[in-house]
C-alpha cells in the first residue's frame, strides 16, 4: 500500500505541470474559437497531429529505455549523458534536414504557400524531443516539483503571449466576424490572410516557450562530464528501437484521422476538422489525468520491478483499479456539467459536442492500454507492443476511411473507440498468458457497469428546470464517488499529498 500512496502522491504533484498546466491551457481553446476561424483551427489541428508523430520518432523510444537502463545500472551518468548525446545529435540532424527539403516537404503536406509553418514545427519538435531526457532524468531522481516547475513557466508564457495577442481579438468578437483592422499586425488584411498569420503566431509563440524551457534545463544538461558509451547505446537502442514502432504505431492511433482527414473530410473538411478538435478539447480532461499518470506511473513499475514476490504484481494490479476508477469519475464529472463546460468553446463549434463522450471513452481504453503495456516492457518483450499498435493502427485507419466520408468527424471518434477497445482486450489477454498480473477483472467491471447507468441516467433523465437537472447529476456523481470510496476502504486523507513523505 505505500507503494500505491507514493504513485498518488507523484501522480498528483506532476499533474501540476499537466492537469494543472493543460486546464489552464484551456483559456486558448475558447480564445482560439472566439478569434480564429475553424477552417484555421483545423490547420492548427493537422500541423500538431504531425508534431506528435515527428516527437514520438525523434525521441525513438529512449525515454522509456532510459528508465530501464539507468534503473539497473551502476553508472547512472553514463546512461543519462549517452542518452542526451543520442537524442541531440539526432534531433540537430532532423532540423538539418528539414532545412535542406524545406520546399518538397512542405508541399508534401499541403504547405507549400507557408513554408515557415514547416521550419518552424521542426525547431519546436526538435527541442522538446531533446529536452524530454532532462526531464525524464528529473523523474528519475524523484525530484516531481522541479519537473512541474520547468513545464508550468512553459506553459505559463505560451499562455500570456497568446493572451496579449489573441485575447483582444476575442473581445471583440461580434457574431462570428473578427475585428481585425485595428491591430498593428493585421492592417488591411483579409480574413484568409488574418487566419494564416494566426498560424505563424502561434508557432512563434511555440518556439519561444520551447527555447526557454530548454535554458530553464540547462543544471540537468551540465551536472555531468558527458561520456557516449557506444557498447550501452547499442544495448539502448536495441530495446528501445521496438518501442518506436510500438511509439509511431500508437502516436498515429491518436493523430492519423487529423492527418488524413483533410484528404478525406470532404470539401469543408478544415473547418470540419477544427469543430472535431476544439471539442475534443472538452474531452481532452480525461487525457490529462493519463498523462500525470504516465509520468509516477514509469518510474515506479520500473523501481517495483527491483523487488521480489508476489506483492509487485498485486501493486500493479492496485494501480490498475484506482487509474479506472479515478477516470470514470472523471468521465461522469464532465458528462454531469458538459452543458457549462461547453462554454469553453464558441457557439459555433457546438455542433459537434457529441463527440465529447466518445472521446473521453476512447482515452480511458487507450489509458488502461497503457497500465497493461508494462507486461511486456518489464519483460523485455517489446515487440508484442508493435503488433498491438500496428493491429489498431489498421482499424484507425480502415474505419477513418470507411466513417468519416459518411457520418464527418464522428467517425474520427468512433474509430479511435475500437482501435483502443481492440488493443486493450488484445494487450490484457496476452499478457496474462505471458505475465500474470491479479487484476480484478470482476471488481473493475463493476465500475464500469455502475458508471455506464449512471452515465445513462444523466443523459436521459431530463428535468423542467435546469437547476433540478444539476442537482440530480451532482447527487449521482456524489453518490458514485461514495461508492467507490467504501467499496475499496478509501478514506479523503488517502487523497491529500503530502511534500515530506
Amino acid at each position: 500500500m505505500a507503494g500505491i500512496k507514493s504513485l498518488a502522491k507523484d501522480t498528483a504533484i506532476y499533474g501540476l505541470s499537466s492537469i494543472v498546466g493543460k486546464f489552464l491551457n484551456y483559456f486558448l481553446t475558447p480564445i482560439y474559437t472566439y478569434s480564429i476561424a475553424a477552417s484555421a483551427i483545423g490547420v492548427h489541428s493537422n500541423l500538431y497531429a504531425y508534431n506528435a508523430l515527428l516527437l514520438t520518432i525523434l525521441t525513438y523510444g529512449m525515454e522509456t529505455g532510459f528508465f530501464r537502463f539507468i534503473n539497473k545500472s551502476d553508472t547512472p551518468n553514463r546512461v543519462y549523458s549517452t542518452t542526451l548525446i543520442s537524442i541531440g545529435s539526432s534531433s540537430l540532424l532532423f532540423v538539418a534536414i528539414v532545412a535542406m527539403l524545406l520546399g518538397p516537404l512542405s508541399s508534401a503536406i499541403g504547405y507549400a504557400d507557408n513554408q515557415h509553418y514547416v521550419i518552424m514545427m521542426a525547431i519546436i519538435v526538435a527541442i522538446d524531443a531533446f529536452i524530454t531526457i532532462p526531464l525524464s532524468y528529473l523523474r528519475y531522481q524523484n525530484r516531481p516539483w522541479r519537473f512541474a516547475g520547468v513545464n508550468l513557466l512553459g506553459i505559463g508564457i505560451n499562455i500570456v503571449l497568446n493572451l496579449i495577442v489573441f485575447l483582444p481579438i476575442a473581445v471583440t468578437m461580434n457574431n462570428g466576424a473578427v475585428g481585425i483592422d485595428w491591430l498593428w499586425f493585421s492592417k488591411g488584411m483579409t480574413p484568409a490572410e488574418y487566419a494564416a498569420i494566426s498560424i505563424s503566431i502561434i508557432l512563434g509563440i511555440n518556439v519561444i516557450t520551447s527555447v526557454v524551457k530548454l535554458l530553464m534545463l540547462m543544471p540537468e544538461l551540465t551536472c555531468c562530464r558527458y561520456v557516449f558509451d557506444y557498447a550501452l547505446w547499442k544495448k539502448m537502442i536495441a530495446y528501445s528501437f521496438p518501442l518506436l514502432i510500438l511509439g509511431v504505431a500508437g502516436i498515429m492511433n491518436a493523430t492519423i484521422d487529423k492527418i488524413i482527414y483533410p484528404y478525406i473530410g470532404g470539401e469543408n473538411a478544415m473547418a470540419d476538422l477544427g469543430i472535431y478538435n476544439a471539442n475534443f478539447k472538452i474531452g481532452i480532461i480525461l487525457v490529462m489525468f493519463t498523462h500525470a499518470f504516465r509520468f509516477a506511473y514509469e518510474h515506479f513499475v520500473f523501481s517495483q520491478a527491483r523487488n521480489d514476490g508476489k506483492d509487485k504484481r498485486r501493486a500493479y494490479a492496485d494501480a490498475m483499479k484506482y487509474f479506472i476508477i479515478f477516470t470514470l469519475f472523471i468521465f461522469l464529472t464532465v458528462t454531469c456539467f458538459l452543458d457549462i463546460i461547453k462554454y469553453i468553446i464558441a457557439e459555433r463549434f457546438h455542433s459537434g459536442l457529441a463527440v465529447v463522450p466518445i472521446v473521453m471513452l476512447a482515452e480511458l481504453f487507450f489509458g488502461i492500454t497503457f497500465n497493461l503495456s508494462f507486461w511486456y516492457k518489464l519483460s523485455d518483450r517489446t515487440i508484442w507492443g508493435t503488433w498491438f499498435s500496428l493491429l489498431g493502427l489498421i482499424i484507425t485507419v480502415v474505419l477513418n476511411v470507411v466513417l468519416v466520408p459518411k457520418i464527418g468527424y464522428m467517425g474520427c471518434a468512433w474509430a479511435s473507440v475500437a482501435s483502443y477497445g481492440v488493443m486493450m482486450l488484445a494487450s490484457y489477454f496476452v499478457g496474462q498468458s505471458k505475465y500474470p498480473i491479479p487484476y480484478n477483472v470482476g471488481r473493475i467491471a463493476i465500475y464500469f457497469i455502475v458508471a455506464g447507468v449512471f452515465f445513462a441516467a444523466m443523459t436521459l433523465v431530463k428535468f423542467p428546470s435546469s437547476w433540478m437537472e444539476y442537482v440530480y447529476r451532482v447527487a449521482l456523481l456524489i453518490v458514485f464517488g461514495l461508492f467507490a470510496m467504501r467499496f475499496e476502504h478509501i478514506k479523503f486523507s488517502h487523497l491529500i499529498p503530502r511534500r515530506s513523505e
